[in-house]
């Protein structure tokens, strides 16, 4: 990884705690940056931005609203935000499971 600009400091050194609050509950990511902003990659199609002061991160789909849905947490609570972002995780984890054994 580059070095980060002075934009991105605290953008990569949020994304940064967060992938060691990550790797506490056994889940590896990795850390990208650019243009003020950080992303923390946790699994194919589940990212984790930081940008002032939060972190972010796609949770579904509103059919109604034809919209994206998002969690958010403070950035400075990066042990609590993995918390969450684990719990997201697994139940990833458990519906990507169930499609693969279910017949085709």
């Amino acid at each position: 990884m580059t070095p980060p600009l002075d934009g991105d400091a605290e953008a990569v050194n949020a994304a940064q705690g967060l992938r060691v609050a990550l790797a506490e509950h056994r889940i590896e990511a990795d850390v990208h940056h650019g243009y003020g902003l950080a992303l923390v990659s946790v699994w194919a199609g589940f990212n984790v931005w930081c940008y002032q002061q939060r972190f972010w991160w796609r949770v579904g789909w509103n059919q109604d609203r034809q919209r994206v849905l998002y969690n958010w947490h403070p950035a400075a609570e990066p042990a609590r935000a993995a918390r969450r972002i684990a719990l997201h995780y697994a139940d990833l984890r458990r519906r990507h499971a169930r499609s693969e054994e279910a017949p085709s």
